[in-house]
This record gives structure tokens, sequence and C-alpha cells, in this order.
């Protein structure tokens, strides 16, 4: 059995996550406990006792999704499970910076305050209103690009998440995405629906975000993946820290290639993925995928027990 550890993005989020992990780990809290330190603020009870709609935002949303991950992961360490149990690591968007916290790649603190900062620098890139994402149901990854391409005009308009073979989300200037989701229900889309994003992510508007994390990554030290991550934008392992680095910040404004990652996955012999963290939202991806690999979503006590159990038998 070979298997991958993938890690959620944005949309994941809910008040609550990760404090049973927290109460029954203690290596699990110290993850809550080290982003709180790292970020010179009280993270934790925003996520655990917080309001949705400030959590939701992005500057907020990526740590956290990234404290509840890596706090899984530490409950399956406890259990005996560590993340060379993996043959590789990806995440979807954020997911990747988990990833790549879960390899070993960054530590949990420069992690933090990387999505911190690229979350603010998203949010700050495009002002409110201006930009807009849309999920286009029905269509494949080359007729979303069509339409994106036909709606934008002498505006941006692009194919930013190639979700699973039926869902792709476009992102842009706001009247272009509009005219997306017009163009692609005559185009034959079951569904076509703008998503409520505060900011139009993995397009060419996000640049200034770009330049942002260039410049924060190039202070925070890299090590080489104890296991290969999948990168959202090359759909194929990769373990130099240097690519890993360009990478991250080719992420800001290139496409979350998540549909080609896990087949790329699935082609190198993956045959069951952990999506470990958040919500089950990639675990429904990749079985529309490939139906094939197994999925396991790993989110509380008793699904790090039963992970553990399936594992080391």
């Amino acid at each position: 059995m070979s298997r991958a550890f993938v890690f959620p993005g944005q949309g994941a989020q809910s008040i609550g996550m990760g404090k049973a992990l927290a109460d029954a780990y203690p290596t699990a809290k110290a993850v809550f406990d080290e982003v709180d330190e790292a970020l010179g603020e009280k993270l934790s009870s925003l996520i655990w006792e917080g309001e949705q709609d400030e959590l939701t935002l992005t500057q907020n949303a990526q740590p956290a999704l990234m404290a509840t991950s890596l706090a899984t992961l530490r409950a399956l360490e406890a259990e005996g499970v560590t993340s060379d149990a993996a043959s590789y690591v990806a995440g979807h968007s954020l997911g990747e910076y988990s990833a790549l916290a879960a390899a070993g790649t960054l530590s949990v603190s420069d992690t933090a305050r990387l999505l911190r900062t690229r979350g603010k620098a998203m949010q700050d890139a495009v002002p409110v209103g201006v930009g807009a994402m849309a999920a286009l149901l029905g269509l494949d990854f080359e007729t979303a690009a069509e339409v994106a391409a036909e709606a934008a005009h002498d505006q941006i308009c692009q194919a930013a998440n190639d979700n699973d073979p039926a869902q792709v989300v476009v992102s842009g200037h706001k009247e272009a995405v509009e005219r997306a989701v017009e163009i692609a229900k005559g185009k034959g889309a079951r569904r076509a629906v703008l998503l409520p994003v505060s900011a139009p992510f993995h397009c060419a508007l996000m640049q200034p975000a770009a330049e942002a994390m260039a410049e924060a990554l190039s202070h925070v030290e890299m090590e080489r993946p104890v296991v290969p991550l999948v990168a959202n934008v090359r759909a194929a392992e990769v373990s130099d820290p240097a690519v890993i680095r360009s990478l991250l910040v080719e992420q800001v404004t290139g496409s979350v290639r998540w549909r080609e990652s896990v087949a790329w996955m699935a082609e190198h012999g993956v045959d069951e993925i952990w999506e470990i963290g958040a919500g089950k939202a990639l675990s429904g991806m990749i079985k529309r995928i490939d139906k094939t690999v197994a999925t396991r979503a790993i989110g509380n006590p008793d699904d790090v027990k039963a992970a553990a159990e399936a594992l080391n038998g």
C-alpha cells in the first residue's frame, strides 16, 4: 500500500476545528501554542471560540488551517504514524505550506508567519469588489479555460483551480468572471456560480502578492522534504528547496493543478490518500478524479486512532 498525505485549502475552516485533538494530545496542543507564539496573538482562541466570519478572513484562515493540519499530524505521530508513512505529500493552495511543514521543509513557526503574510498580501493585492471567482461545474479544464479566455476581453479571467474532472474555478476581474458564468452556462455547464471569496486568487491580479511572498520566502530557511512534494503548479514531485521556494511564488498567480496532481500520484503507485486536517473536500475531489484510490479524512481523535490501527494492524 503506497499512500500520500494531503492537506486542505481555504474553505475548510470551521469554528472548533482541532479542539478535540488539542484536548486529547499534548503534542497537538503544542502546535496551536507554537502558532500563537509565532503570530503574537491567540489565534487558537479565534479558531475554537471565535466568529466564523473572522476566522474566514484570508489572513486568519490560512495559518488556522495549517495549525489544524499539523496538530492532526502530531496526533498521528503520537499514535506511531510518521510523515515517512507517506510516499508523497501535497496540499491544495495554502495546503501546500502545510504539506511542507509536515515534510520538515519549513518549521511550524515560519509556516504560520508565511501564511499570515500570504493571506494579508493576497487580500491586499486587489481592492474589495474588483475581483471575483466562480465555480464552473460540469465542464472539463480545457473547456473552462476556453470560457475564461472568451470572457476576459481586455480584463483578466483565468482558470485558477483544476479541482476534479467536472469542477474548475475561474478567477479574475469581477465583470469578466460574471461573463464567464454566463458563457459557461451556454457551453453546457451543469452549474456556474460566483464563490463567496474575498479576493480573486490564483490569477495574474495576485502579482503584488507573489512579489510579497518572494520577499518573505527569501528570508526563510528550507530543508529538503523527508518525502517529495507534489507541487500545485507542476503536478509532479519536487524535493529541491530552491525549486520549492520558486514554485511557492509561482503558485500565487498560477493554477492549482489538483486533478493532475492526484492523477500523477495514482500513476506513480499511490493507492491510498489521507486528507489531514479540517473537512473532507479533497477526499470528494479525489474520488471523482480516480475511483481506484482509497481516501481517508482525518480530523478528530477517533479518525486518528482508526488510521493508526489501519496502518499498524
